[in-house]
Order: C-alpha cells, then structure tokens, then sequence
C-alpha cells in the first residue's frame, strides 16, 4: 500500500505546476488547462485525506467539485470558442479589448 504522504506530495506538485502555468502562460487554452489542474489536485489531496480518515465527506465534495469544474469547462470553453472567433487570437493580453 502507498503511502497517503506520497499522494499528498504528489497533489502539491501538481497544484504548484498548476499555479506556474496559470502565472507565466499567455494562451487562454493553457490558463484554463492549468486551472482544471488545481482543481484535480486538490480532489487527489481530498480523496487522500477521506481514505486516511474513513470518512466518505472528502469523496462527496470531490464529487460537488467535479461537477464545477464539469461547468466551468463548458461555459469557459464557449466564451473561449467565441473570443477565439471575434478576436482571432487566444493570447491573454489582447482581451482587454473586451473593455470597449
């Protein structure tokens, strides 16, 4: 059996690179990528966390979270598709233009 630290470790990482490719990428596609990477680390951190436990309260919110992010996707991937046509660029710096 694996350890629950190394789950734990492994969510860190993943979240972290999440949060560098948020900070440093320019390309909406890679922002919203690296966001759904957060949101998957840390429903690894809270399954972990349920199995360590007994308790099924982490494995529920795990599923309330995917359902988000089951919605985020959808509604974020419309309005990219959208910006993508009228702006025909997906770089983040050009969408303050939206302003006008």
């Amino acid at each position: 059996m694996v350890p629950a630290g190394y789950y734990l470790v492994l969510s860190a990482i993943l979240f972290g690179l999440g949060i560098v490719a948020f900070v440093f990428k320019r390309n909406i596609i890679t922002i919203f990528m690296s966001i759904e990477l957060m949101l998957n680390a840390v429903n690894l951190a809270f399954v972990t966390f349920s199995q360590v436990l007994g308790k099924l309260d982490g494995q529920v919110f795990v599923l309330f979270v995917i359902v988000v992010a089951a919605a985020e996707a959808a509604v974020g991937l419309g309005i990219i598709i959208l910006i993508a046509r009228h702006r025909q660029s997906l770089n983040v710096e050009r969408m303050d233009l939206m302003k006008f």
